[in-house]
């Protein structure tokens, strides 16, 4: 029996899954405002809570927990029932977190309303289970299609701030909080109705299409079961480890950029600026990157922004005027911004399609934990050196350590690469 893709209008390819990218793109923009919301209310919950800057800093650590572990637990829930029920409950979350969040009367209220509410069942249902959803509608341009995707992420880093920042000043951080609760459920539940509709239960592309991994990516993959020569397992692993250490030294500048700038005199506000072109490029890196992987794969478009992101690091080490910051900010923000996309293509090739959404979390979830780590680390460091500069030789190492499993894989993809391992 031949099994089909479907419509043209409706299945892999199609109209419909460029519409449908759109509307997972909005949700993953609006859902991702829990990442952010609390760093931008640090100041006002700190004066209303009478906490220190340490204190204040918590809920958004426990924000990223709650995030990494939802998504495993959310990407399950989508392999087996499709996105909406996740949407429905991250909808539901999001909009009882905040306005919860709202009225809690002391900071260890609301970091627990942020850690369980907004992150474990709010936001994390925004990113990885979309993630995957999506990938499952694409074959020769799914790198393209999981960068867009992704790229909510950032939107939702460059959208939410200043509209955040404008209604705090106006009715006050409280009122605000409200305000998004109630803003999350009215757009995430339509948006949810509109992707109820079950990916195909077969990844043959539409005829005359090309899928992007027979024009290069799945180097040396092998049995499914054996991926690589190595158990599944192992290499979710050795994945879990890559996403750590690149994201500890990319959190290095986008956690401590500011402080960094305020330090060298140039002031918070310029610290602002440079983030914020940071992201903004970040943007431009994940699509270029989707673009990348569907011509020469998951793999080495890891590598590539891997030994690239190093290179930004050390030009931070070189650089510290105020216009070569910028520079170098800029940089980083387009070298780094298409490495995460990248796991989430490695994901889709290298493994099977069954359990896609629990693996793509568990990878995700590897890399938001080494952006809490790497946050953390890079204070941590200045506190006991009094310098950035060993918090940027840290970051490098770090770095080091993704590009070594990167490159160790690509061997191993390499012709001759399995069987000279088994050797």
């Amino acid at each position: 029996m031949t099994l089909r893709a479907g419509p043209p209008d409706s299945g892999v390819e199609s109209n419909y899954a460029w519409m449908r990218l759109l509307v997972t793109l909005a949700a993953v923009t609006i859902g991702n405002v829990g990442m952010y919301a609390a760093s931008i209310v640090l100041p006002s919950i700190q004066a209303d809570f009478g906490v220190d800057r340490s204190g204040a800093s918590l809920p958004y650590a426990v924000t990223m927990i709650g995030f990494g572990i939802g998504g495993i637990l959310m990407g399950r829930l989508s392999d087996r029932f499709g996105v909406f029920i996740p949407l429905v409950i991250s909808a539901l979350g999001l909009g009882a977190g905040f306005v919860l969040a709202g009225m809690a009367g002391g900071i260890g209220t609301f970091n627990l309303v942020h850690g369980v509410m907004i992150g474990l069942l709010g936001s994390s249902a925004t990113f990885a289970p979309l993630v995957a959803d999506a990938s499952h509608w694409f074959t020769r341009r799914r790198g393209i299609a999981v960068a867009i995707c992704m790229s909510g992420n950032y939107l939702a880093g460059a959208v939410w701030p200043p509209v955040m920042q404008y209604f705090v000043e106006m009715v006050g951080w409280r009122q605000t909080y409200a305000g998004i609760g109630v803003f999350c459920v009215v757009s995430l539940l339509p948006l949810a109705v509109c992707l109820r509709r079950r990916a195909p239960s077969t990844e043959l592309p539409l005829p005359g299409v090309v899928p992007a991994a027979a024009r290069a990516p799945r180097l040396g993959a092998g049995d499914l079961n054996r991926p690589l020569g190595l158990s599944p397992n192992t290499l979710l692993a050795l994945l879990c480890v890559a996403g750590v250490g690149c994201c500890v030294a990319m959190a290095m500048p986008q956690v401590q950029i500011v402080a960094y700038c305020s330090d060298l005199g140039y002031g918070a506000a310029n610290g602002a600026n440079m983030l914020s072109l940071m992201l903004g490029m970040g943007i431009i890196s994940r699509l270029a990157s989707g673009w990348l992987s569907d011509r020469i794969g998951g793999l080495r478009t890891l590598l590539l922004g891997s030994l690239l992101q190093g290179l930004a690091l050390w030009l931070y080490l070189l650089n510290q005027g105020l216009l070569s910051l910028y520079v170098v900010s800029a940089l980083f923000g387009l070298f780094q911004g298409g490495i995460v996309p990248a796991y989430a293509v490695i994901v889709r090739e290298y493994f099977p399609r069954e359990g896609t959404g629990v693996r793509m979390g568990t990878v995700l979830m590897a890399t938001l934990l080494g952006m809490a780590l790497g946050g953390w680390l890079s204070g941590a460091i200045y506190d006991w050196s009094l310098s950035y500069r060993a918090a940027f030789i840290n970051g490098i190492a770090w770095n080091a350590l993704n590009a070594v499993i990167v490159i160790f894989l690509l061997m191993r993809a390499r012709p001759g690469g399995m069987l000279r391992a088994a050797a």
